[in-house]
């Protein structure tokens, strides 16, 4: 990356390498919270509600850290903790 010699556009080029590594910083984070939710619905069909209750803490903190940090929206985060929520309450209620 070289310097531009008037020194015009180096805050767009600098910018630009910060968008890139942000994005690419977002892109793992969304990618715990996913892998999270996904083991923590695969405690869920398997129904032990001890292992669930334990996931949905460690789901619960990585979108509430992903939230702090603006990767994803706080109303986002939210919804997506009251559905894992819902989907526990559903499946430990009798039939």
């Amino acid at each position: 990356m070289a310097k531009l010699k008037t020194g015009r556009h180096t805050g767009a080029l600098k910018a630009a390498r910060q968008a890139l590594r942000r994005a690419s910083h977002n892109k793992g984070v969304r990618k715990t919270i996913k892998l999270a939710a996904k083991e923590y619905s695969a405690a869920l069909k398997t129904g032990d509600a001890a292992k669930t209750s334990q996931l949905y803490g460690k789901v619960s903190s990585v979108v509430d850290k992903a939230a702090k940090k603006g990767v994803i929206h706080w109303k986002t985060a939210a919804r997506k903790k009251s559905r894992l929520a819902k989907a526990a309450a559903k499946q430990a209620k009798p039939a």
